[in-house]
């Protein structure tokens, strides 16, 4: 399952060469190398300790020119792995290339100073020979980065449409409740409904804007907003408790709009039902690997939220958001019991 990260930069935007600063693909590349001396020296007709000290000379020459590839492509990573395809392959092409002949030259002159004798015929093959497999190797190697990374943005591009359509689906349910409100306090208190458009219009600012990722601070600024809304409408029937652990990281990113309908619920289908009201429990709590989103509500008999279709249409929403986002780790937990309801959810370091 891909993920997509806090990340609203256009997709596609880096080359498709992988960074070879990181450790992990420098080890991939030195595999890469040994398998490659590997096949090289068990395509030749010999046995015995010669085919071991033909694999030994083969992994020294193959490590050096791979290793070395590795560190240049490294120092330059901007320069060779622009947006322009055609000249990432051809700067690549030739890094490859020049330190292949290099370090051919190199075996040569080495061979030459212990006084060993190399026909010019010789000479000429092995160069001839190790550019040609080098250029072969690296066509096949690059070959397969870029499908890799066509696959990648393909799938990142999808992912991030298919966030987008889901997050398009959510709109605050209570936008007529909220304009006769305000149309009503706009006769008894105008103070009060001017306050209420400007809530309403900042909330919608955010569910309509582009921004698929938010920062647990502006999530929490988007909730504190339209709690402010439905306290007019609510009143005295509605109260909030928060519970933030104090060591949260507020700049922390999540899916835009995750906490806000999840409060939505569980005012419209578990306070609303209620003649005296209820308490909405929201907690931000830091665990050891992941911040965990509590949100937890009275459970009316009158209004089953268990099986209450709007309630599940919503829901599944904010599942599909977090499983595009966090992959696996993405999973949104509900638990009904007695007179509780509370749904969770985790945000993965």
């Amino acid at each position: 399952m891909t993920t997509i990260t806090g990340n609203d930069t256009e997709l596609g935007s880096e080359g498709f060469l992988p960074n070879f600063c990181e450790g992990r693909n420098v080890v991939l590349v030195m595999i890469g190398a040994e398998v490659l001396a590997l096949i090289l020296s068990l395509a030749q007709d010999v046995t015995g300790p010669e085919l071991w000290a033909r694999l030994l000379l083969i992994s020294l020459f193959t490590q050096w020119v791979a290793l070395t590839s590795v560190a240049i492509l490294c120092y330059f990573n901007r320069r060779v792995n622009d947006e322009d395809t055609r000249r990432t392959i051809a700067l690549t092409y030739g890094i490859i290339l020049s330190v292949t002949l290099l370090f051919s030259l190199a075996s040569l002159w080495l061979i030459r100073s212990l006084y060993l004798q190399v026909s010019p015929d010789y000479a000429g093959h092995f160069v001839i020979r190790n550019l040609v497999i080098c250029a072969i190797v690296t066509a096949l190697v690059l070959r397969y980065f870029y499908v890799q990374h066509q696959w990648k943005t393909n799938t990142e591009a999808e992912a991030k449409a298919r966030i987008q359509a889901l997050q398009a689906r959510i709109r605050p349910h209570f936008l007529f409740n909220s304009m006769n409100l305000i149309a009503s306090l706009t006769r008894t208190n105008p103070d009060e409904a001017e306050a209420a458009v400007v809530d309403l219009a900042h909330l919608f600012r955010v569910s309509l804007g582009e921004k698929n990722m938010l920062t647990l601070k502006e999530e929490l600024q988007v909730t504190e907003r339209y709690l402010s809304i439905e306290k007019h409408r609510l009143g005295d029937r509605l109260k909030v408790v928060w519970e933030i652990d104090e060591d949260i990281d507020m700049y922390t990113k999540l899916p835009a709009l995750m906490l806000q309908p999840l409060v939505e619920n569980a005012l419209y289908h578990g306070i609303e039902p209620l003649t005296e009201g209820g308490t909405v429990t929201i907690s931000l709590l830091n665990k050891p690997d992941a911040i965990e989103v509590r949100v937890a509500n009275p459970l009316s008999t009158r209004s089953d939220q268990r099986v209450h279709k709007g309630n599940r249409m919503a829901q599944e929403n904010i599942r599909q958001r977090l499983q595009l986002a966090y992959g696996d780790e993405g999973k949104l937990n509900i638990i009904a019991r007695d007179d509780l309801y509370v749904v969770s959810f985790r945000i993965p370091r």
